[in-house]
Formats: structure tokens, sequence, C-alpha cells
């Protein structure tokens, strides 16, 4: 399984993923950098995500909805702040209504995924940031761990011609 380490820190507010990649660095970008690849990993394997908007550069805009086992939808954003590829992006993701409007009573994150070369392969380490101690653990009770894990456990699957949930 790609992700080898997962912490938060209530103090620092963050969370943060280290994931190894058996794929080079320019492939795992690309896993963010085109839309329908990401739709195939962004999400829980019981709850795949479909991109509608994707612009993946500084000031653009990611809109998604990930759709569940009973076709109950549950819709998100990014806001991009910064993006170099193929080594880091930084952006806002938070939860929305159906119009894409930002959901004010579920709390955003500030991310950034940092992916470096290693080994013939690629790490990369994700850390959300939370504005509060309580938004931090508003989305661990909700399970963010065990969906971010299952998410990133689909990339190398991806990148390999392998299946993955949306296949």
């Amino acid at each position: 399984m790609p992700v080898t380490d997962v912490t938060h820190d209530l103090d620092a507010l963050t969370l943060t993923l280290t994931a190894r990649f058996a794929a080079p660095i320019d492939q795992v970008w690309d896993v963010y950098a085109d839309p329908r690849k990401l739709e195939k990993v962004w999400g829980p394997e019981t709850y795949p995500a479909t991109v509608v908007d994707h612009e993946l550069a500084p000031g653009g805009r990611v809109t998604y909805f990930m759709t569940g086992p009973e076709g109950d939808k549950h819709y998100g954003y990014w806001e991009v702040d910064a993006v170099d590829a193929p080594r880091s992006f930084t952006f806002r993701d938070g939860f929305a209504d159906e119009t894409f409007a930002k959901n004010p009573e579920l709390p955003e994150s500030t991310n950034e995924f940092v992916f470096s070369e290693v080994d013939g392969g690629t790490e990369a380490v994700y850390t959300s940031t939370y504005a509060s101690r309580e938004g931090l653990e508003q989305v661990l009770a909700m399970g963010v761990v065990e969906g971010a894990t299952s998410a990133i456990n689909q990339i190398d699957a991806l990148l390999a011609g392998g299946a993955t949930s949306t296949d």
C-alpha cells in the first residue's frame, strides 16, 4: 500500500499523510493534473469522484462530487493557490452544496501536496491544515484518515494500468 505514514497534530492543526509510489514523479503529478485520472482516485473506493471543473493553476478552481454506495452525493471544491509542476501545489479544500458554493458549516483546509523523486519512484507528502482544533477533530470523526488513505492507495493501480473503483 502506498500510504506509509499518517499523523495528525491537534496543536498544530495538521493532518499529514505520506505515500510512496512505484512511478516517476511526472506520472504521479499527472494523476492530479488530468481530471479523468483524478476522479479515479479522489475519493475512497466506495465513494468515487466526478470532477466537474478542473483548473490546476494559481487562482483556478476544481469542483467535484463523490457518489456513495446509496447514490448520495457529497460536493467539494479546491481553490488553487500555487502550482510548481510537477513538484507541488497548494489549495484550499472545502465542502460545498450542489451548486459548489462553500458550505460554511463544515471546515475548510489549506493543503500542500509535495512530490519528490525517491529510489526510482515518488514520495508524496499531503499536509492539510485546519483553522481550528474543532475543524480538524470534526473531519477526523467523519473518517478523513480512512477516506484519504483509501483514495491514495488507489494511485499505484491506476498508474500500473490496473483496475480502480471507477473502472
